[in-house]
């Protein structure tokens, strides 16, 4: 198949059936997306109608992205299993995707889906991010495998409620850094290493890193963190010609989310945006395409917001 097409997956036909996930089951976390009931849309867009429903299209690509390899962290489901889809749609040669042991089946369904509709070679590493030495093993191996590295997307994250901070465990503080911040950090500082002029680095940080939310303090503030880390690194390597941006999603359907929420909180997920709905990891994607790409040669230390039209 073309790289520049994709197949319809069986799942949503419509961005409207796509939203409605009702009172989803609780999931453990970090979540897994082959076991929710509703998958995340990963390389279909709304469709531009008018019609009561929209339909789901393919994502068109454009080479934008021939020959360049990446590596994708937490790239197993939700919004990074959409980049790395999109980006083997673009030309991408190689990408190494990290994610944790029990994710282990959703990495393995994207590298498949990635290897049967494009030329794109994948490689898996599971692991923990959050130990300096993790992260420096997988920039390593994806140099050892692939030869270069012109993309890092730093996107592995986790969240667990509080609604009384004065009761969070201490441990969950550091586990929620570690992840989130601490090893965005430590695979730039090896990723550095190996990267050049024309190289980019993309930060998956937040809205909740502007407005907050109650019940996620901790996870707020590492958003919080990768807004500044993001806009202090860019100005570091500009001078290299080393790009550094981040894209801050909304409310997202991910196998994060029903790992997370309540039950009832499922029903009213995401209809608080303007747009009354929660997005898909396909209509964030494409926001790491851009600044991927040349397309966004004269952008650096910048956040796009991708959240239903909530002003920032």
């Amino acid at each position: 198949m073309s790289s520049k097409t994709c197949s319809k997956d069986e799942g949503p036909s419509t961005i409207e059936e796509a939203s409605g996930l009702g009172k989803h089951e609780r999931h453990n976390q970090p979540g897994l997306q082959h076991a929710m009931e509703v998958k995340p849309v990963v390389h279909h867009l709304p469709a531009q109608t008018d019609s009561e429903e929209t339909p789901l299209e393919p994502y068109r690509a454009a080479g934008k992205l021939t020959g360049k390899t990446a590596i994708i962290t937490g790239g197993d489901s939700g919004i990074g299993a959409s980049v790395a889809s999109l980006y083997a749609m673009e030309g991408a040669s190689a990408l190494t995707i990290t994610y944790v042991d029990r994710e282990s089946k959703d990495a393995e369904e994207v590298k498949s889906r990635i290897e049967n509709q494009s030329k794109c070679r994948v490689n898996l590493v599971p692991v923990d991010i959050g130990i300096p030495e993790n992260c420096k093993k997988v920039v390593d191996d994806h140099v050892n495998n692939f030869g270069k590295l012109d993309i890092l997307v730093n996107n592995a994250s986790e969240q667990h409620l509080c609604e009384k901070f004065d009761e969070i465990p201490v441990e969950q503080i550091e586990r929620t850094f570690r992840t989130n911040i601490f090893g965005m950090m430590f695979t730039a500082k090896y990723a550095l290493k190996h990267m050049r002029k024309g190289c980019v680095i993309i930060n998956t940080t937040s809205v909740t890193a502007f407005k907050g939310k109650p019940d996620l303090v901790d996870y707020s503030a590492t958003k919080g963190a990768i807004v500044s880390f993001t806009r202090a690194l860019a100005l570091q390597l500009a001078s290299k010609g080393i790009r550094v941006n981040g894209v801050a999603p909304g409310p997202i359907i991910t196998p994060l989310i029903p790992a997370s929420f309540k039950p009832e909180q499922m029903e009213v997920f995401g209809k608080e945006t303007p747009m009354g709905r929660p997005g898909q990891p396909s209509e964030v994607a494409p926001s790491y395409v851009f600044l991927a790409s040349s397309d966004s040669s004269y952008i650096t230390g910048q956040i796009i917001h991708v959240n239903g039209g909530t002003p920032v």
